[in-house]
């Protein structure tokens, strides 16, 4: 296909995945239809569309790999991510509200993105940063907020 072919491949699926939204329901349904066995149970639109925007360019571009798909599928089923993305997963979400007792006061740190923490009104980069200022001496933020394990614990 020549790259202008493409271009027009793609921009024809996005000018209809952007319509979705716009269709009456019968539109939707007789989509529906068109790309699945089945009605849903439910009739929540936005999943719909969703769903149809996934099918439209999946007969367009082809479907996941296999090995994705059972990767995906036992992810899925286990709720175990493979290794390499765990890091990933482990980020802590904005909003997040960390506490730990220290010297009998409660210390409370609140996640405002990545590098990016604020305790007692104060902005910081990293958890260790907090952590030094409790304790006045070097720690691992992640160990002292009980992210992480030590190396005594892990063992």
């Amino acid at each position: 296909m020549s790259t202008h072919a493409h271009q027009s491949k793609v921009t024809s699926i996005a000018a209809q995945i952007a319509q979705l939204p716009l269709l009456p329901m019968q539109n939707i349904w007789a989509l529906w239809d068109e790309h699945f066995e089945d009605r849903p149970r439910h009739h929540h639109r936005t999943w719909l569309e969703s769903r149809l925007a996934y099918k439209i360019q999946e007969k367009a571009f082809g479907g996941l790999k296999p090995t994705t798909r059972r990767k995906l599928e036992n992810i899925g089923e286990t709720g175990i991510l493979p290794k390499r993305i765990q890091s990933e997963a482990d980020q802590l979400l904005p909003g997040t509200a960390l506490t730990r007792f220290y010297d009998d006061v409660e210390h409370k740190v609140i996640v405002r993105g990545v590098r990016n923490f604020e305790y007692q009104g104060q902005r910081f980069k990293s958890l260790s940063a907090i952590a030094r200022r409790i304790t006045g001496c070097v720690w691992s933020g992640p160990v002292f907020f009980g992210l992480k394990a030590t190396k005594r614990q892990a063992v």
